[in-house]
């Protein structure tokens, strides 16, 4: 349990997929990990940063990251890379799975909300949850599309809302659309203004992605407005937190 004199623990799990196996290569997911990593640790955070994981690697890393959970922790995972919803769950897509549709998703993807469940379910101070995945897709194996035609092609559905108790869920963009990917530059357009605010001293974590969302609208020229679920049980949550040195009495 933190005390006044022992500040919360601030761990994070970033994890960046950009080489797919059997989907359209992202650009941006490797410098947007590699990026928030840096961020995050300069402000604290024990970070634990993987790229390009396959599922079974992804499965392992995620279960460590959970067991590593103490009470009152302050928690954040970051996934940038290919996301998809399939009935009403949304699909974190590992490099090595094989088709995007239907049933197949439980085995071959990482679903979401049993992520952020499962984090919850350790008794974090707080639940931050940051995707960046809400990119158009196209499978690139000519065999899984002749197998599945209603897998051929460009899909660009977008990622369902989501919330747990203590949590705060911000998605690249809206419920149902999609992210600019953000071509020709370092980072996706979300990523790029996470990281311009997430370093903000003494601010809370709602204030500073307010300023992400006016940001990324701006740019965008209201073609991407990031999305915020919050179910917060906490007041003034900061990421970085600057302590004020009181002068000392003689």
């Amino acid at each position: 349990m933190a005390t006044k004199k022992e500040p919360r623990r601030k761990l994070a799990l970033v994890i960046g997929i950009g080489k797919y196996d059997y989907c359209e290569e992202l650009q941006n997911p490797e410098n947007d990990a590699n990026d928030m990593s840096k961020a995050l640790e300069s402000i604290g955070f024990a970070v634990t940063k993987k790229l390009d994981l396959k599922r079974a690697e992804m499965r392992h890393v995620v279960i460590d990251f959970e067991e590593s959970i103490e009470r009152d922790d302050i928690v954040l995972f970051y996934f940038a890379g290919h996301g998809i919803q399939w009935e009403d769950q949304n699909y974190l897509i590992p490099k090595d799975t094989p088709t995007l549709n239907g049933a197949a998703l439980n085995t071959t993807a990482i679903n979401a909300q049993h992520i952020l469940d499962n984090l919850s379910d350790h008794n974090p101070y707080v639940t931050i949850f940051l995707l960046d995945c809400c990119r158009k897709y196209h499978l690139r194996n000519p065999e899984v599309d002749a197998r599945d035609p209603d897998a051929s092609g460009s899909k660009s559905i977008g990622l369902k809302a989501m919330s747990k108790a203590g949590s705060l869920i911000a998605f690249a963009c809206a419920p149902g659309t999609i992210a600019i990917e953000g071509k020709g530059q370092r980072n996706g357009l979300f990523t790029k203004h996470l990281l311009e605010h997430i370093k903000t001293e003494n601010e809370d974590i709602q204030m500073i992605l307010r300023d992400v969302v006016k940001g990324v609208k701006q740019e965008s020229k209201s073609k991407q407005i990031p999305f915020v679920s919050a179910s917060l049980l906490e007041r003034d949550i900061y990421l970085c937190s600057q302590q004020i040195n009181q002068p000392r009495r003689l």
